[in-house]
Parts: structure tokens; sequence; C-alpha cells
């Protein structure tokens, strides 16, 4: 009798459909990347130029350093990563179009910095390169930290560019500039100002132009474009004035044509060889339009106070980059189905951005420009 006891016990157990207890899944892993790699540093210039083609106003980014990368492996689908970038204005419009890695950097007392958080998407043997999200915030350089330094060079105006004297030293530039063209261009925008004194005062402006349809002759009586036009130029003009004597300069630089393009890029001296960036196939669907660009933005605080700002207690709260697709541990998908050729529905899944105190290993990598005054903390 006694042995026909464990039996009976355990065909009970097996009827009653008892289960062991199914442990909870960890949450998916991040691999830790060296911010100097060569394929993290292609991946970095590859987001940062999806980031400057999203923007319509400002000036285009470039990278100063690769601050922190993450890498998440997706099965079979390439793999996301996680990127924090220490960024520099360049002297070129995001209208121009033109790369990063084409812009001249600016002198230090006219320097914009700031930081990029953003999320990148690689997939090689499909030739895919996509930045689902990013975030960036950005400030002027301290003039009090450029006066200690360089007492004489300009100085930022107030940003009041409807102040008289910067408004003069657009319109009085740009006149000059048409006194010699053909073709005749009205002031649209100014972008950037600044003051010194020399043997006068001097203001030294950079502004947005439009073409009119007015030939020179016409210039006095001729009605211009409406002022939804797009603009076709950037224009960086000097006027300085000594008694009653007036020097303007000015140099205009033009944009390239911005008609939109299709099919597949060579993306050069950027990444990987053969690597390209493939357009959306189904751009033109009404049910996922959200998901064929990228989506972020970029904020621009003013020029941190250094006695204010150190009272803070965090200094990373200088640059409050978020970028919060998900919160979850576990992860959360991703429809990308448009960036493939096919009726099959693909997915990624994002987790949360890295915390600014998981930094990852080797980070953050080399700046071209490791003045303090232009790296964010």
């Amino acid at each position: 009798m006694g042995l026909l006891l464990p039996v009976v016990l355990c065909a009970l157990a097996a009827c009653s459909g008892a289960r062991p207890a199914q442990p909870t899944p960890s949450p998916p892993t991040l691999l830790s990347r060296g911010c100097n790699d060569s394929d993290v540093l292609a991946v970095a210039g590859f987001a940062l130029q999806e980031i400057n083609r999203d923007r319509k106003d400002g000036y285009v980014l470039s990278l100063n350093r690769v601050s922190d990368a993450w890498e998440h492996r997706q099965d079979g689908l390439g793999a996301l990563y996680y990127l924090t970038l220490d960024v520099l204005e360049t002297d070129c419009h995001v209208l121009s179009r033109k790369s990063w890695k084409d812009c001249e950097p600016r002198y230090l007392h006219e320097s914009v910095y700031g930081q990029c958080k953003a999320i990148f998407y690689m997939n090689k043997p499909k030739r895919i390169l996509y930045t689902p999200a990013y975030n960036c915030t950005l400030r002027p350089v301290s003039p009090e930290k450029i006066h200690n330094m360089c007492p004489d060079c300009p100085s930022p105006t107030s940003g009041d560019f409807s102040d008289s004297s910067v408004l003069a030293a657009a319109t009085e530039s740009l006149a000059e500039y048409n006194k010699n063209s053909t073709k005749q261009y009205a002031l649209v925008k100014i972008t950037k100002s600044s003051y010194q004194w020399v043997f006068g005062p001097a203001y030294f402006v950079e502004y947005l132009i439009k073409e009119t349809p007015c030939t020179k002759s016409q210039a006095s009586s001729c009605s211009l474009l409406p002022s939804d036009s797009v603009p076709v130029g950037l224009c960086k003009g000097t006027l300085a004035q000594r008694d009653t004597e007036k020097f303007i300069s000015v140099e205009c630089n033009f944009f390239e044509s911005q008609a939109p393009t299709t099919g597949d890029h060579k993306s050069t001296n950027q990444g990987p060889e053969n690597l390209t960036k493939r357009e959306d196939p189904q751009q033109q669907k009404t049910d996922s339009p959200s998901e064929t660009v990228p989506k972020g933005s970029v904020q621009y605080l003013p020029e941190l106070d250094d006695k204010k700002d150190s009272q803070q207690k965090d200094p990373h709260d200088a640059f409050p980059v978020q970028l919060d697709l998900t919160t979850n541990p576990q992860g959360e998908p991703l429809d990308v189905s448009c960036l493939f050729i096919g009726p099959e529905k693909e997915t990624l899944l994002v987790l949360p951005f890295p915390k600014k105190e998981e930094r990852s290993d080797e980070c953050p990598g080399p700046a071209r420009n490791d003045h303090s005054s232009v790296l964010p903390p």
C-alpha cells in the first residue's frame, strides 16, 4: 500500500495541470561601445547628417565628439545605436543642405555648442540607415568667458534683430551687393549679429535673402515676392563707421537646388564601403507617414551664467537633453516596415535610452575642439 501513495500523488499533480513557475525574463541588454571606434564614428556621422537634413532653420551642426555610445543588436535586423553627441554649429545654414564635413567651424567667440541624443538604426545586409528619433539642446558660448580671454573680440548683440543698427548693417550691406548684381535680392531674416568697437562702432550680421522679380533698373519700383518665398542664400555683411564715413562689406553664398531626390543615394566618405541609405519606397503611404522621417527637435537655450549655474546640483542639467521613447525595461516594438521592400511587418525592439550615469566604456571620445568653453559637462 505504501508504494502506491507516491504514484497516486504524482497522478493527482499531473491531472491538476500544475506547472512550475516561469522565471521572469531578464531585460534585454545594451552592448557598450567605444566612443572612438571607427564604426561608431561612422554611425554618429550618419545620424548627424539626418538630423541636419530634418531641420528647416538654424545652422548645420558638426560632430565635436561622441560622448556616449551603446549598441542593441536586433535578431536578424541589424542594430540600434543609442548615441550622445557633442556638437558645434558651423557657418553653413541648414537650407544649404551641405554635409557638416564640408562646413567651416566658427571662431570661439561666436561658437554655439551643445549635445544631441539620437537613436540610429543600421542594417548592413539591407543597406538601411535610419534615425527614428533625436533631440538636441544648444547654447551660445559664455560671452563673459570670451571677454576674459579676448576683450577685443566681437560680442553678440542682445538678439533683438529689430535693433536699428543691426537692421542697418543688413539692409545697407545687401544694397551694396545688389549694386553689383543683375538679379536683385531682398532681406528675409537676420540669423546672427555681433558688435565690436574698432575705430568706431562695427556691426557684423548674417541673414537669409530671397530673389525678387526685379532687375537692377527696376529695383526702386519692383513688387517683391510673397513673404513666404523660399530663401536662396545666406549673406554675411559688415557695417563699420568712423565719424560720418561708412565702411561696408558683404559676401553672399547661394544654396544648391533643394528639389527632393528619390532612389538609393551613395554615402561618400561617411562610413563603411558601399553602405547606403535606403529611401522609403512607401513614402507616399498615408497610413504611416510619421515613420518615414526622423522625429526630434533642436532647443536653443541662453548662455550659461557661471555664477548662477555653478549652484546647480548636477552640471548635466545645463543641457537637459531627453529622448524617452519608452520607459519599459523590456522594450517596446517600433514598426519599421516602411524601410523594407515586401509585405512582411518588420519591428525593432526599442529600449529606454541609457541614463547619463551609465556612460559606456572608453567614453567620451577625443574632441575636435577640446576647449572647455565648448564641451558640455
